[in-house]
């Protein structure tokens, strides 16, 4: 079982730990997809409807391949989610330090 797996996966880490989380199929392939393609310094373009969970289907690969990522968002809003509530939701459930920086400007980018 990969960690993707272990952390999103049916009795994962988050499922145990965030009450209302909800196992996703295509989450689960979504954060695949973004694990290999950062593994192999690759290219991805994908796309997901409403609920699909995206933020922890990019956020959950990102922050387990210890790399430098920038992740840049549509809206201010998604900025503060993504900074004020996912990564500390992240790090308590995980017990893992991340270290990020929030940078606002016109490219609205969460580093």
């Amino acid at each position: 079982m990969s960690s993707i797996d272990k952390i999103l996966g049916e009795g994962g880490e988050l499922e145990q730990s965030i009450a209302g989380f909800r196992v996703r199929s295509q989450q689960l392939e979504m954060a695949h997809a973004v694990d290999d393609a950062l593994k192999s310094a690759g290219t991805l373009v994908c796309e997901a409807g409403t609920g699909t969970g995206k933020t922890f289907a990019y956020l959950v690969p990102a922050l387990l391949s210890g790399l430098k990522v920038i992740i840049s968002t549509g809206t201010k809003n998604l900025q503060d989610q993504l900074f004020n509530s996912d990564l500390p939701r992240f790090r308590e459930s995980l017990g893992q330090g991340v270290s990020a920086a929030l940078l606002k400007g016109r490219a609205n980018y969460l580093c």
